[in-house]
């Protein structure tokens, strides 16, 4: 049974996590496939072709991505190189201390192209990245024509 997980399941949106694909076939070719919506409803995604190692796993941190969103080695690649489905959008974070993006992983069998793959995934985890921590509070500042916001840790 193939099986996808995200290593911390949730965590600070500029810490690494660790993804790992289990269960394949030994060089089996799958592609990998991250995506989110924004606040506004918009979709955004990536993804990776990789060839399973002998022992059938894909771990992008030790493994090159032969194509798709990028190539080569990159740990944290698919999170990296999310491009928005529609042009001249921007991936931006309003609520930053009230919700994560919830990153959706999934992994499809052979090389997947369409932004909408036609058959359902081998499988598929979460991951949520939140950009601020617990416990954390937040103070608008306005001075003058300064806007910004304080973050002061807990």
């Amino acid at each position: 049974m193939v099986e996808v997980t995200v290593t911390p399941q949730a965590s600070l949106s500029d810490r690494p996590v660790q993804i790992r694909v289990r269960g394949l076939s030994p060089s089996q070719l799958v592609t990998l496939r991250a995506w989110l919506k924004d606040e506004h409803g918009e979709r955004f995604q990536s993804c990776a072709f990789f060839r399973a190692d002998a022992s059938g796993e894909v771990d992008p941190g030790n493994h090159a991505a032969l194509g798709g969103s990028y190539s080569g080695v990159w740990p944290m690649g698919l999170f990296w190189f999310l491009q928005p489905d529609t042009l001249f959008r921007r991936l931006v974070k309003r609520d930053v201390a009230g919700s994560p993006f919830r990153v959706r992983l999934e992994v499809f069998n052979g090389i997947q192209l369409g932004t909408d793959p036609q058959e359902q995934p081998l499988a598929s985890c979460e991951a949520e990245r939140w950009f601020v921590g617990p416990g954390v509070q937040r103070e608008p500042i306005r001075e003058g024509r300064v806007r910004g916001a304080l973050f002061l840790p807990p």
